[in-house]
């Protein structure tokens, strides 16, 4: 019922507040709004070139968060960094307007149109988001996309809007956040455990996705991975159409003749035992080629032809802070990457190897003290494979530290890291040790984005 409220609230011109505008999927969420004709406002903490833009689009913006920024609205949306002590939502309540979450924002939007891709999983959303976006456009199909990172397509930004006949989504499941959309194809990429400051445990995960998998319709569509066990239970018994794509051979979408070179894959797709495309990725990483096999399911879906996805595949370069190319470091090639778990570092990880540089540095921000507490040994494990590893304190995002978790204790489990209490230290020992021949990956999801700049500065 909300749900209809809010369309008639774009419908009638009535104010939509957004507070925490300036986030990726909010700023994305104001843009969408406004070319849709609706009256938006939004704060945020600090002003930006995001807030700049949504100004210059027709946005009421201010900077800093305040009861009166909400007087006169008809709804307010909210991000889940955004508390119920926040001055706006306080004064909202006090003032009976309805206080939505972003997710419910964007099922609204996803509602108008006749079909939804929305793409999921624990790792590689944002990549294979970035892919069908690429093929879509590459069909002349004109898609809507709302993507979790920048991507160089949409001129480096996280939304494109076009006809109403196609929106591709990333769909997080972080607070169940996905369960707020409404996906005509459901695409799981994996499930493993994550985001355990608000899952109990695997199973409950694996519950979640199973009901996202369920918001398709009847004549709907679950594109899910055949190689991924906890993927395939959630999809188990349920009554829709499932494409399985992967490696194994009873996958329906599935790769043969496969070749790599240097990190990048060439391989054919197979549907049901028949060729469908031949594909070479401009991307390197055995995970891109199942982020690719993924792609191809919906497409076939769709049918759309197998040379045009391969076409638009092999102009995919990548989108932001994934496996981003930055520049170049005392002749050391400088990568930038989104990695945070340990099943990602590893796939970045072992692009990295097969590549053929001499050395791997790592430096590593840990994302929030549950999940480097979680993950503490398997974090260990994987950075014990670079040759050089350096340590920034763990981001800690929406969580308080809770007096044991440290990145000085994940470095005493590696025999070759170095804590660095700060940018300025890591970026000293990076420029003292780097060499022509190596290779150097900036990794986590935090605010250690900001030192591969650093480091291309001095």
């Amino acid at each position: 019922m909300i749900l209809d409220s809010f369309d008639s609230i774009i419908e009638k011109k009535g104010r939509v507040h957004l507070t925490g505008v300036g986030g990726v999927s909010m700023s994305a969420l104001a843009e969408m709004l406004l070319s849709m004709g609706a009256c938006v406002s939004g704060t945020d903490r600090e002003d930006s070139e995001v807030l700049k833009r949504l100004k210059s689009l027709g946005a009421d913006i201010r900077v800093g968060h305040s009861p009166e920024a909400v007087e006169g609205a008809s709804v307010l949306v909210r991000t889940a960094a955004v508390h119920d002590d926040n001055p706006e939502i306080i004064r909202a309540k006090e003032l009976r307007i309805p206080v939505l979450e972003r997710s419910y924002a964007w099922g609204v939007i996803m509602r108008r149109y006749e079909h939804v891709l929305c793409i999921s999983g624990t790792h590689g959303k944002t990549t294979t988001t970035s892919m069908a976006a690429h093929i879509a456009v590459n069909a002349g199909i004109d898609p809507s996309v709302m993507v979790g990172g920048s991507l160089p397509l949409i001129g480096g930004g996280t939304l494109r809007i076009g006809k109403r006949n196609l929106f591709i989504a990333e769909a997080c499941e972080y607070c169940n956040s996905f369960l707020n959309f409404y996906p005509t194809v459901a695409v799981i990429l994996n499930i493993e455990p994550d985001h355990l400051d608000f899952f109990k445990d695997i199973d409950s995960i694996i519950s979640s996705f199973r009901k996202f998998a369920m918001l398709t319709p009847e004549n709907g569509v679950v594109v899910v991975n055949a190689d991924d066990k906890n993927a395939m239970r959630a999809v188990e018994g349920i009554p829709r159409r499932i494409i399985t794509f992967g490696l194994s051979e009873n996958a329906e979408i599935r790769a043969e003749a496969i070749s790599e070179q240097n990190g990048y894959f060439s391989f054919d797709v197979l549907q049901g035992g028949k060729k469908y495309s031949s594909v070479t990725l401009s991307v390197p990483g055995r995970h891109n080629m199942i982020n690719a096999l993924a792609c191809a399911a919906a497409c076939c879906h769709a049918k759309i032809p197998g040379q045009v996805f391969a076409s638009g595949l092999s102009e995919f370069f990548g989108a932001g802070r994934r496996f981003e190319r930055k520049g170049k470091v005392n002749g050391a090639l400088l990568v930038d990457d989104y990695a945070h778990h340990p099943s990602e570092m590893r796939a970045t990880l072992d692009a990295a190897f097969s590549m053929g540089y001499s050395r791997v540095i790592c430096l590593f921000q840990p994302h929030t003290y549950t999940r480097t507490k979680a993950f503490m040994n398997e974090f260990a494990k994987e950075l014990k494979r670079c040759d050089l590893v350096y340590l920034l304190d763990i981001y800690a995002a929406r969580e308080q530290p809770d007096g044991v978790t440290s990145s000085e204790l994940l470095a005493s489990k590696i025999e070759n890291a170095v804590y660095c209490p700060d940018f300025e230290t890591a970026v000293r020992k990076i420029r003292e040790n780097a060499r022509e021949g190596d290779i150097i990956l900036s990794m986590g999801a935090g605010s250690v984005s900001k030192v591969p700049d650093l480091l291309l500065s001095r």
